[in-house]
């Protein structure tokens, strides 16, 4: 849990009776390879924290696995739509690597909202965080060409090296063949 309590400390600092509260709402798990933490029209009811590893979420149109976005140590990853909502997801999230991570169980999480307020806070802040990041991607996606969003990628050489190039280019909205060109180029 020291790598989770770490990350919350970035958003508020947490008294040692809240993050007794969280620790007790936590699981460690393990997944291989190509798991899948959470599948299709499944409805989200847990939060993920990465301590090890990598995960995507990802969807199926019209028979084209695109991704939507990726996950990697020291970060939290859900389906924040199914889990506000109570509606199954059309997405899924998968591992890419072996992967251990930390599992925080909304329900039990919401319920301790107002015991502990500072809690709700934290959560608060680390959902409007999430979306902040969710309006750049959009905004990414509506004003940057695929070679600007790929420019943007090359500032986190982590995420190349350990990401197909399949899944970085349908996260990028592009076929392989198009990134390939793009990559041609940058060299």
């Amino acid at each position: 849990m020291t790598e989770l309590f770490r990350y919350f400390q970035k958003f508020i600092p947490l008294t040692a009776e809240s993050l007794l509260a969280l620790e007790k709402i936590c699981s460690v798990q393990y997944l291989k390879k190509g798991e899948s933490l959470q599948n299709f029209g499944q409805t989200c009811k847990t939060i993920y924290f990465i301590n090890v590893g990598v995960a995507r979420i990802f969807y199926y149109k019209d028979g084209v696995d695109i991704t939507e976005s990726f996950a990697f140590e020291g970060e939290i990853i859900a389906r924040v739509e199914s889990l506000f909502t109570g509606n199954p997801s059309q997405k899924a999230i998968q591992v890419l690597e072996d992967t251990e991570i930390v599992a925080i169980n909304a329900t039990q999480l919401f319920g301790l909202y107002d015991a502990h307020p500072q809690i709700e806070r934290l959560f608060r802040l680390i959902f409007e965080a999430g979306y902040v990041e969710t309006v750049k991607r959009i905004e990414s996606i509506q004003f940057h060409t695929a070679e600007e969003r790929y420019e943007a990628l090359l500032l986190k050489p982590n995420l190349l090296k350990r990401i197909p190039l399949k899944h970085i280019a349908s996260y990028l909205g592009i076929t392989q063949v198009s990134l390939s060109r793009i990559r041609a180029i940058q060299r």
